[in-house]
């Protein structure tokens, strides 16, 4: 029996859960075990990119939700 380990598998979308916005950029819906907030790569967290429109990456937020643990 092969088991095929969940973390070599490439990212899901995640879907958004119980009223919480999940945005392109996060790995984990916020609150998550083992996550926390970072500032957003792509709009070095402004929120806005180019000509003043709201980063898709974020939602405007200029933050993500990252995995910061290792269980």
């Amino acid at each position: 029996m092969t088991r095929e380990n969940p973390r070599s598998q490439s990212p899901q979308p995640i879907a958004e859960s119980e009223g919480t916005k999940v945005h392109p950029g996060d790995q984990a819906p916020p609150g998550s075990p083992q996550t926390g907030e970072n500032v957003c790569p792509r709009c070095n967290g402004t929120g806005r990119l180019g000509q003043g429109t709201a980063c898709e990456n974020c939602g405007g937020t200029g933050k993500v939700v990252e995995i910061v643990g290792d269980a």
